[in-house]
């Protein structure tokens, strides 16, 4: 039910209010800020918009201001006053930070538009841009809080890249050959995430199973026959219920701390974003692993759609992290593990298909979780996470939605992770959809090369598993 609103009238004042819109054409559209409100209100402004691919109908908030602004309530819209996205309750912006909302549940924004943002009342216009064709694939703020609008890569949740439209990718980094690494039709579709450790690979299918599997005698991967392996387990969530819609695996060592599964969702419950990481005890003989815990970091992130959740996981040693002045943004200061209670020795860094970000969690012992890194990919979504120990370097994989693109990250002097190099997919590889990558150890280094490992999700040509290499 609409409440009927009577506005009381006022006599005219003797000097007229002069509303100043400051515009700013671009390259298809304009900007314009509204009058500012008084800080910290007036510092919250649209940042960028994208309007296509797979993460399309997304708006991302900046707080160009130097106070943590709450924006709970604040309403975003499009050209129709009808269509409005309300932001949910307990969502706060600190100073210098970004938050992107994924709106297409609400409304789409259309190849002329135009995004708005609304404080709660739904009424006073705090910010607005409008366009005249589609983003190609971002429409960005150069710079972040304060310019104009032009075209760049996708940011969304990190500084926009003011620059061009993103790093120019150079040649894979080792052979260009790629060979299978399977029997056939061992596996069919749905494989997903990779992880070696030492002598064996952890493979997550989407159905809800989880693969352990050793040497062939070619030199790839086979499934483990012994205690209950042979044909992959069945995973489930703790107590016994669901089916995890298994994305991701890592683990932290060996498996004796247990192996740790992305999710995006309960297979049994499609529809719903069930964004959780999943601890499983993996020395039994059972046919069905139950979870021992579960983080379920659904609130603690943007929505995405339910099959676009997280896609790739990988565990980084706090060692590394303290080592390199990581800096928790929770706190704003250098990351201390010591401030949360007993955890994995690490951070979990999770990776998001629908929206190319990263993020960074502490995930106590006790379930309790702390997100200590939020960053964008750059590219438009994260398949695979990988951890590099030697290198020291973080690695995201896209699958055939970028090309199969590769990207390594390490943590800068400004204490966050930063791009450090962009790789084209081997070039004797065909632009599958792979979804999981893996690295051999420092130990499997030969003559400078060591292999590497991919997942097909498409199970192209029968075959699910690949083989690769790259150098030391």
């Amino acid at each position: 039910m609409t409440a009927v609103r009577t506005r009381r009238r006022h006599r005219a004042f003797p000097l007229l209010l002069v509303l100043l819109l400051v515009t700013a054409t671009v390259l298809a559209g304009t900007a314009v800020v509204a009058p500012a409100h008084a800080a910290p209100a007036g510092d919250i402004r649209i940042n960028e918009v994208v309007t296509t691919g797979s993460v399309e109908d997304s708006v991302e908030l900046y707080n160009k201001g130097t106070a943590t602004v709450d924006i709970s309530g604040w309403v975003l819209k499009d050209d129709k006053d009808g269509s409005k996205y309300t932001i949910p309750a307990g969502t706060g912006l600190a100073a210098g930070a970004f938050r992107a909302f994924d709106v297409h549940d609400r409304f789409g924004l259309g190849s002329d538009d135009k995004a708005r943002l609304y404080l709660p009342d739904g009424r006073t216009l705090a910010d607005s841009f409008s366009w005249s064709k589609h983003s190609a694939p971002s429409w960005s703020r150069c710079p972040d809080g304060t310019g104009a609008f032009k075209a760049a890569e996708v940011t969304l949740g990190a500084a926009n890249n003011c620059g061009g439209n993103g790093t120019t990718p150079a040649a894979w980094p080792g052979s260009g050959a790629v060979t299978n690494a399977d029997a056939a039709d061992v596996f069919g579709e749905d494989l997903s995430g990779l992880h070696q450790d030492g002598k064996v690979m952890w493979a997550a299918q989407n159905s809800g199973k989880l693969w352990r599997l050793v040497r062939n005698a070619s030199g790839g991967w086979t499934p483990d026959t012994g205690r209950g392996w042979a044909s992959g387990k069945a995973l489930r969530f703790p107590g016994g219920s669901g089916r995890p819609d298994s994305e991701g695996v890592t683990a932290t060592g060996g498996g004796a701390a247990g192996v740790f599964v992305a999710s995006e969702r309960d297979g049994d419950a499609s529809g719903t974003s069930r964004l959780s990481v999943l601890k499983y005890d993996v020395s039994g003989t059972g046919s069905t692993l139950t979870a021992a815990k579960e983080w379920n970091l659904t609130s603690d992130l943007p929505p995405v759609g339910s099959n676009l959740g997280f896609e790739g996981i990988t565990w980084v040693p706090d060692a590394y992290l303290t080592g390199a002045a990581f800096k928790d943004a929770s706190t704003g200061a250098a990351y201390a593990p010591a401030r949360y209670g007993a955890h994995s020795g690490g951070v979990f860094f999770t990776g998001v298909e629908g929206t190319g970000m990263i993020y960074g969690y502490v995930l106590e012992d006790s379930g309790a979780f702390t997100r200590v890194a939020s960053f964008s990919s750059g590219m438009s979504g994260v398949m695979e996470l990988q951890w590099e120990p030697r290198a020291d370097r973080l690695w995201a994989v896209c699958d055939d939605t970028c090309k199969g693109q590769h990207r390594t990250f390490q943590v800068a002097r400004t204490g966050t992770f930063t791009t450090k190099a962009v790789y084209n997919r081997p070039s004797g590889m065909p632009d599958y959809n792979n979804e999981g990558f893996a690295l051999a150890g420092a130990d499997e280094c030969v003559a400078g090369s060591k292999p590497v490992y991919w997942a097909d999700d498409s199970n192209d040509d029968g075959h699910a598993l690949r083989k690769g290499s790259i150098t030391c």
